[in-house]
């Protein structure tokens, strides 16, 4: 059995239960499916099981990869590569169902990097089936005025439908994490909240959320140079924190920053 890299992130799936859980979660018979770090094959297996239309899968760990092309003789596509370095958007023609136990140490680094790659409305993906550490997962589902409220929050439920399937023991992996893992159901919205930039959110969620237990003066500051004028219009009380605005506040903010620098 190959032993699984601690540099790597690698948590390999063994549970048959939980594997079969993943793949009921959606419809992907016919469907052109991609596979994020496929480890030993375990959801592969089951995956193909159920006559996907094609199968690709991206795995950075060159022996993982050769011993994937020996178990899948030309019944997968193997891409050995590091996911952080491909870009999504010309993967395949057609939109993808992905499905992923994502490394955990870079599990949030690829979520959104997907997320700000995302073209406008052009989706490249139907859904994404991810498998997270419980803590990210509840990050990722959290709403405002809690305490896992984040940057990550704001960036998820920017142009994503999340729906939690379940949370997953340690026990169902090897080697067993010292923590839960969650697994969550990402959808595109129809209708979301039109940017020029991605990358705007980003940096308004990152400098906001860069000291949490502060006031939003400062951070409001570094982007609108004291000028109150896009705090009143939308209603913004500085002595706040960054937790305690919702969605929809940021991305006006984002808007409000874009005009400024057009």
């Amino acid at each position: 059995m190959i032993k699984p890299k601690k540099s790597l992130g690698q948590n390999f799936l063994t549970d048959t239960n939980v594997i079969n859980k993943i793949i009921s979660v959606i419809e992907i018979k016919n469907e052109n499916i991609l596979e994020v770090g496929p480890g030993t094959g375990n959801l592969t297996s089951e995956i193909l099981k159920k006559s996907p239309k094609k199968l690709t899968v991206i795995e950075k760990d060159t022996k993982l990869a050769n011993l994937l092309h020996k178990r899948f003789i030309n019944k997968i596509k193997i891409i050995n590569e590091d996911v952080l370095k491909i870009d999504e958007n010309d993967l395949d023609e057609d939109k993808l169902i992905v499905f992923g136990n994502l490394p955990y140490n870079i599990s949030t680094e690829i979520f959104s990097k997907w997320i700000l790659n995302i073209n406008d409305k052009k989706f490249w993906f139907k859904n994404l089936v991810l498998m997270f550490q419980k803590e990210v997962a509840d990050r990722i589902i959290s709403k405002f005025n809690s305490k896992n409220y984040g940057r990550i929050s704001i960036l998820a439920n920017w142009k994503l439908e999340i729906i939690k399937i379940c949370d997953v023991k340690p026990s169902s992996f090897y080697p067993k994490p010292k923590i839960d893992s969650s697994l969550l159901l990402f959808s595109p919205k129809l209708n979301f909240f039109s940017l020029k930039n991605p990358k705007n959110l980003e940096k308004i969620t990152r400098i906001f959320f860069m000291h949490r237990r502060k006031m939003l003066k400062k951070p409001y500051n570094y982007f609108f140079n004291g000028n109150l004028k896009v705090a009143n219009k939308l209603k913004i009380d500085l002595n706040l924190r960054p937790q305690n605005l919702n969605f929809e506040t940021y991305y006006k903010l984002t808007e409000e920053y874009e005009k400024l620098r057009s």
